[in-house]
This record gives structure tokens, C-alpha cells and sequence, in this order.
């Protein structure tokens, strides 16, 4: 995965500058991103009652780093009544993967860049 490979899902010279470009702070945020990404993930399911509150936790989560979309079907699902809540949390699943997949891909670039110091 490379920089090429990024979807736009995350914007991020909205963490480049909130991080004044410093590598070493994006990829600690990245990480843990990534880390309460999992841990909330399980969650995304009407079966389990903290649904909503994982929710609102990835909308945190995700405006922290830039990923706007994310952060805004989020915000939505959270809203959601029960009732048709199950498509806004599949919705909200696919956009999490879908930044995941550009904050590996962003964290991966900021990998070589510390190489070639």
C-alpha cells in the first residue's frame, strides 16, 4: 500500500496540519485510530446494545483525523431509530473500512519516509 492507494475517505492535510506535519504524532493518532476502530467495530450491530455509543465514539474518532464521510454516517446512526438502523450501521461499516484502508495506506507512506531519513 502506498499513497496512490488512498480513496479520499480521510483527508489528510486536515491532520497534516493539525499535527504541523509531524510524522511521528500522525502515525500515533493513526494507530490509535486504528486500535479504537477495532475495539469499537464489534459494536456495529443492533444485537449489541452499545451500538450507539460506538457510533458516537467513531464520530469522534473520525473527525480527529480528518475522515469527515465517516464521521458524518456516524452521526447519522447514532441519531438512527432502531428501525432502520441496521442499513446505517452496514453504511457506517463500509466507510469505516474504507478509511482504515487509507490510514493504512497513509501509515505505510509515513513508514518509507522515516526509511529514507
Amino acid at each position: 500500500m502506498a499513497r496512490r492507494d488512498l480513496s479520499g475517505a480521510v483527508d489528510f492535510g486536515y491532520l497534516e496540519d493539525y499535527t504541523m506535519n509531524d510524522s511521528l504524532i500522525m502515525d500515533e493518532v493513526l494507530g490509535l485510530f486504528q486500535a479504537q476502530a477495532e475495539l469499537w467495530r464489534p459494536l456495529l450491530t443492533l444485537s449489541h446494545e452499545g451500538w450507539r455509543d460506538a457510533a458516537h465514539t467513531l464520530k469522534g474518532a473520525a473527525l480527529g483525523i480528518g475522515a469527515k464521510g465517516l464521521a458524518a454516517i456516524a452521526s447519522e446512526t447514532e441519531k438512527c431509530a432502531e428501525t432502520g438502523a441496521t442499513a446505517s450501521l452496514e453504511s457506517l461499516k463500509n466507510a469505516l473500512n474504507d478509511a482504515l484502508m487509507d490510514v493504512a495506506a497513509y501509515r505505510h507512506e509515513l513508514q518509507l519516509r522515516g526509511l529514507k531519513r
